[in-house]
């Protein structure tokens, strides 16, 4: 009997990653030979690494910039090279399906995907669908939305509604552990702070502004990004982590509230969680507004509060979270209301139904 054999691909941040990382182990438990292309230098990499089981393959990829860029004339290159690296590896590999999460990477292995004759399948977290996949979205046999508000803007023939892809393990926390991680005591309200796999420069320096503040009514961790760790503000009650991984679960046990971006993976494991949220999304200036638009949608139904980066001072972000703490058992009500999917296994069947056997 042939080996069954399944690649995976998406990267560029930790969202385009994480729903990979809830649904590879499914098929590395039931046998299948999995494989997973992205980028040279990317946040994928290491987290796609850490994984038993699973061979990682670097291609060229392009950044798909919005704003003028020299580097814009270069990436077309770029991505035809990442093409056909795909490509090859795609015909070495003869994959029954190919799953996307989405990233400027997933672009060349769709198109590749297309040429081989192999089907692939996409999933697309946020509200909108991003250039990535409104670039692939031609190349794929199957879209799955996790916002029920996205099919308007997807191709009705190939979308699904599937609801958030939530990993496990997030409810797998250990109190004890988080307490121990960060020196906390049970004696005062935890505030999650996180601005993205990357971090957020604008968040880490309006939290350190008005820290003393802050810490006055919360213990406070803070996931800052790669080197934004500042030992110059180091004392009780405040910890600082680049990134978090495996211990992030018991984190979240001990953690009351969060503030953070509005990537939609991120946003609705928050919800999942039950955490009281203040939301920060990206501006339209740095983006192409889907975290607004996530964060907007959150907020009608009650889940979070919102403050826009552009309205990102020491006040509004003292008053904000005062606001949030306020309000958290009518937000925990709301979030009661709100029922975690089977998403998982939804995305599990879709790639199953898609797969190719010889």
């Amino acid at each position: 009997m042939k080996e069954k054999q399944i690649i995976f691909t998406g990267g560029g941040t930790a969202g385009h990653v994480m729903v990979n990382l809830a649904i590879i182990p499914y098929f590395l438990e039931n046998g299948w030979k999995v494989d997973y292309i992205g980028s040279k230098n990317g946040i994928e990499k290491d987290l796609i690494q850490s994984l038993r089981g699973v061979t990682y393959h670097s291609i060229s990829t392009g950044k798909l910039r919005r704003y003028f860029s020299i580097e814009n004339f270069k990436d077309p290159f770029k991505v035809l090279n990442g093409t056909g690296q795909a490509h090859r590896i795609i015909g070495k590999k003869k994959p029954a399906v190919i799953f996307s999460k989405g990233g400027f990477v997933s672009v060349p292995v769709l198109a590749a995907a297309k040429m081989r004759g192999v089907p692939a399948v996409i999933h697309e977290s946020d509200y909108t669908p991003g250039l990535a996949n409104k670039l692939a979205i031609p190349f794929a046999r199957k879209v799955l939305a996790t916002f029920p508000e996205t099919m308007k803007y997807l191709p009705e023939e190939k979308a699904t509604y599937i609801g958030a892809v939530v990993r496990e393990e997030l409810f797998q926390g250990e109190r004890n552990k988080g307490y121990k991680l960060t020196g906390f005591t049970g004696g005062k309200d935890v505030l999650l702070i996180m601005g993205g796999s990357a971090g957020s420069k604008k968040i880490n320096d309006a939290v350190r502004d008005n820290l003393d503040t802050l810490l006055e009514h919360f213990q406070i961790i803070h996931i800052c990004g790669k080197d934004n760790v500042d030992t110059a503000y180091e004392q009780q009650g405040y910890v600082q982590f680049e990134y978090v991984q495996d211990e992030l679960k018991d984190l979240f046990a001990i953690t009351d509230f969060v503030c953070s971006r509005a990537g939609a993976n991120a946003i609705f494991e928050f919800l999942a969680l039950r955490k009281p949220m203040l939301l920060i999304p990206l501006s339209r200036q740095a983006s192409r507004g889907d975290q607004i638009l996530n964060a907007r949608s959150f907020e009608k139904q009650g889940y979070c509060k919102v403050l826009e980066e552009e309205d990102l001072e020491k006040a509004s972000l003292e008053e904000k979270l005062l606001a949030l703490k306020k309000e958290k058992y009518t937000i925990r009500e709301k979030m009661l209301e709100y029922q975690v999917s089977e998403a998982k296994q939804k995305v599990i069947d879709a790639i199953l139904q898609q797969a190719k056997w010889d």
